[in-house]
């Protein structure tokens, strides 16, 4: 098998209770397939900004070029600060995107992926958010209507709650289960006071989420016995068993690669 691509975020999706993975190019590669296989990734040397399209030489915030960075609203800064979003000030580099992502309905969650942590998503990325973390239990807590809503609320429940998953302890295998619905009940009791405050003074419209604990099972054959990182700019190739994927990680015998950190590059992948 040889398959050609830029590399990207993958597409993640359940089938009977396992997460799935495909690489979405020309002809769609099903990395699931190759697990338990030695692979070869061989990178071309070309790049590609995964905003305009356009080929560079070099990548910044995960696959954009710099005049990218600098004016689509994907690269703003509030992007990973969502409580300084700014679309209601009227200053939003792209106020269609910001519509469409960001004045939308989203979610303030509790994962476990490495334990216990606080996150928030668009309402319709679940469940592809928690398996892009590499969570293998979700519970959402709260649903309103922008992103800007959903992070202030984060804030306030990450002064007591971690807000990152620690990928090195993702990845070296299950995290102990966690009751999510216990610590859901203990964290609104705690702030239930601030949280009613923050609500009245920033005109939230919050509801609390009643669904179930959601649960994932990863294709991991077997964890690595050390995590280490490869990397695409210091090696042109890696040729490795693949044991499993988890997150946006390939797991491999000898080393973790995480292709969204090098969307973007192309690369060549086969197996034997």
């Amino acid at each position: 098998m040889q398959a050609q691509g830029f590399l990207h975020k993958m597409q993640a999706w359940l089938e009977q209770d396992q997460v799935q993975y495909q690489l979405n190019w020309d002809v769609p590669l099903h990395v699931n397939a190759l697990i338990g296989q030695k692979v070869r990734f061989v990178v071309t040397g070309k790049k590609q900004c995964i905003g305009c399209g356009r080929s560079i030489n070099k990548t910044f915030q995960q696959g954009y070029c710099y005049p990218c960075v600098i004016s689509k609203a994907a690269c703003d800064l509030c992007i990973v600060r969502p409580e300084r979003c700014h679309f209601h000030l009227g200053t939003c580099r792209e106020p269609e995107w910001g519509e469409q992502h960001c004045m939308q309905r989203h979610i303030v969650y509790l994962a476990n992926a490495s334990g216990l942590k606080v996150g928030i998503t668009r309402k319709e990325n679940i469940p592809s958010r928690f398996i892009d973390q590499g969570a293998v239990q979700a519970l959402p807590l709260f649903e309103v209507t922008s992103r800007y809503h959903s992070g202030l609320i984060e804030v306030l429940l990450a002064q007591h709650l971690s807000d990152k998953t620690n990928w090195r302890k993702m990845l070296q295998g299950q995290p102990e289960r966690l009751d999510l619905k216990r610590h859901a009940v203990e964290i609104k009791a705690l702030l239930a006071p601030q949280l009613e405050s923050l609500v009245r003074q920033y005109a939230i419209e919050c509801t609390e989420w009643t669904g179930p604990v959601l649960e994932f099972s990863f294709p991991v054959r077997r964890y690595p016995a050390k995590i280490v990182s490869y990397s695409l700019d210091r090696s042109s190739l890696i040729e490795d068993e693949l044991l499993g994927v988890k997150g946006q990680y390939c797991l491999f015998e000898q080393g973790v690669l995480n292709l969204r950190a090098f969307s973007g590059y192309e690369v060549q992948i086969f197996n034997e």
